[in-house]
């Protein structure tokens, strides 16, 4: 085979694994719009995500909701009468004690997130689930664009138990009986740090895509025990990687996606590492690697 031939095949296989990254955006695009917002999803589909990645707590009238904390975070939400929720209220204002006409009446865009400058600030409350995949759902049919991924975290650990949600089964449940009336399984896949989480759904719902969120250094075999089942989907903090762990994952057949990965030079790395993708707060600079 000729010299030229070969590097042309090489280039296209270097595209066709680019196109095969699954983009994620963190929280919508937490980077540009307030997180966990209909305008965040909405801004991640613009940028070219794959996968749609959020977090869902419950509320006070069972109803799932898109939020990071299960309760109003003093970082980036205000109260009904404007003023910031302060850092020593923040916990007491449960979302799980609260109802969802509650809720809405919190502001938590328009005092933007000093960690992310570049975010826009507006008026914005945490939408419900059922809200977010309808609005989504219909972006992507109104601009004739194809289907996308949501990557569902569900929060959840043992002190919160019936303090700031529902127990695993009734938390679970309330969740999936959402989803399968929205999506198809292969529309969706369940993460959590959580393992009491996956090993629940990994028997109660066999059919759904689970993910193992990490963010200890206890390694892969480790955790894995723990768990005591190999999910589909490995999802470590991006900067605990490395080539030989991506490799020991695929050998057990689990792809590796990390999370959170903001800086084009550490997405090139892991992309050179062979991770089948990122969870990114900024879509924007991570669509380059499917160009």
């Amino acid at each position: 085979m000729r010299l030229s031939t070969i590097f042309v095949l090489l280039f296209l296989s270097s595209l066709i694994n680019a196109q095969e990254i699954d983009i994620q955006g963190h929280r919508g695009a937490r980077g540009l719009l307030p997180e966990n917002t209909i305008p965040a999803f909405i801004r991640a589909i613009d940028e070219g995500v794959i996968t749609l990645e959020l977090d869902v707590v419950i509320t006070k009238d069972k109803q799932v909701l898109v939020s990071h904390e299960p309760y109003m975070s003093s970082l980036i939400c205000s109260k009904p009468d404007g003023s910031p929720v302060k850092s020593v209220e923040s916990k007491g204002l449960n979302i799980y004690e609260m109802t969802y006409e509650e809720v809405k009446s919190y502001d938590c865009g328009s005092r933007g997130n000093p960690r992310f400058g570049q975010q826009q600030k507006m008026v914005v409350s945490k939408p419900l689930l059922k809200d977010v995949i309808g609005a989504v759902e219909k972006y992507l049919d109104d601009n004739d664009l194809p289907e996308l991924g949501y990557n569902i975290e569900i929060k959840s650990s043992e002190k919160g138990d019936n303090v700031y949600h529902p127990g695993v089964d009734e938390f679970s449940q309330i969740v999936h009986d959402l989803l399968k009336d929205k999506l198809s399984p292969d529309r969706f896949t369940i993460q959590s740090f959580d393992f009491r989480v996956l090993k629940h759904w990994h028997e109660a719902y066999p059919d759904i895509t689970l993910v193992a969120l990490i963010e200890n250094t206890r390694g892969v075999e480790s955790n894995l025990n723990d768990l005591g089942f190999i999910p589909e989907i490995y999802s470590p903090n991006y900067r605990l990687l490395n080539k030989r762990m991506v490799e020991l994952c695929h050998s057990k057949n689990m792809k590796v996606i990390p999370w959170t990965v903001n800086e084009l030079g550490a997405m090139e790395r892991l992309v050179k590492m062979g991770v089948d993708g990122i969870i990114t707060d900024y879509p924007d600079r991570a669509k380059v690697l499917r160009q």
